[in-house]
């Protein structure tokens, strides 16, 4: 058994949030840290957050797992 971290991203607040990944794991947290920090940045012609609609929104962050050596892909 190995400990790693899985990168959880959402799309959406409130009510109308949906998981849209948690598939890829990092053994480290600064790998998956920096993830988490590129798939949750916007580009558009908006200049502020007030104008992104709220189910655009997204959220990603890291969490430990302890998963069997092997059994899936660490990045």
């Amino acid at each position: 058994m190995i400990h790693v971290f899985l990168l959880m991203v959402y799309l959406g607040t409130g009510d109308s949030r949906k998981l849209i990944s948690n598939d890829m794991y990092f053994a480290s947290i600064n790998d998956c840290n920096y993830y988490a920090s590129q798939v949750s940045k916007r580009y558009g012609n908006y200049r502020s957050l007030d104008y992104l609609h709220p189910d655009d929104r997204v959220t990603a962050y890291c969490v430990p797992k302890h998963i069997k050596d092997g059994s899936v892909k660490v990045y």
